[in-house]
């Protein structure tokens, strides 16, 4: 089964959520600071760890900063953040620190375990084989799930990835913010536009030559995103 490292410096929460986690065959590792999962994540241990859940609110070094951190040691590892509060500043800050999920605290059972088994979905290679991209020196290619511009590999995590897949496999065509987040992150349910945005963003980052004026990923106000380039 998946092995997950959890991040959260209260230890009846973190008791807890790593109680739930077992129980449902998941193996679990702990951090009660950043800076010891950052340490765990360095040595032979954090070799198995497949995906990590991450508090925001850490002592020491925050959750906003183990994320990027995170994020620069593996383009691939997912990150879910835990938020106490759920403010909007907090989320969209963590999002733009590389996470691909965020949930509120607290959070019941199924919807931890839901989230963690989407997130862990879009980190496993995409079935869909619909032919490569060649794009205005961007190269998709959808069979060894690569992308490169100008020859050069662009890392990306699961989540920028399938989204990536996702609008270039139909060019032109406007995906709502709805579409995407049933398609890319597994919602089903009400979700929240922030995610897609986030990602949205932090993909023009890598992709675009001027991330304000995207040739790739393209906004259709008032209705969502689209594939170009122009």
């Amino acid at each position: 089964m998946p092995h997950v490292l959890l991040i959260e410096d209260d230890a009846s929460v973190r008791d807890g959520m790593e109680l739930v986690l077992r129980r449902h065959g998941y193996g679990v590792d702990t951090a009660a600071t950043g800076e010891q999962a950052l340490a765990l994540l360095a040595g032979e241990r954090g070799a198995r760890v497949e995906l990590v859940v991450l508090d925001l609110m850490l002592p020491g070094m925050d959750g906003f900063e183990v994320c990027r951190r995170i994020r620069a040691r593996s383009a691939t590892l997912p990150v879910i953040m835990l938020t106490a509060r759920g403010d909007d500043s907090d989320i969209v800050t963590g999002l733009e620190a590389g996470a691909d999920d965020y949930v509120v605290k607290p959070v019941t059972a199924p919807v931890l375990e839901a989230r963690i088994r989407a997130a862990l979905r879009r980190a496993e290679p995409s079935a869909r084989q619909r032919s490569d991209a060649d794009l205005v020196g961007l190269v998709i290619d959808r069979a060894g799930l690569t992308v490169t511009k100008n020859g050069t590999p662009i890392a990306l995590p699961p989540t920028e990835l399938r989204l990536l897949l996702e609008l270039s496999a139909s060019p032109g065509r406007v995906f709502s913010r709805e579409q995407l987040l049933e398609s890319v992150w597994d919602h089903t349910y009400l979700g929240d536009s922030r995610l897609v945005d986030a990602a949205v963003g932090r993909l023009r980052a890598k992709l675009e030559d001027v991330p304000a004026k995207p040739r790739y990923v393209q906004t259709v106000r008032g209705f969502g995103y689209r594939f170009g380039p122009l």
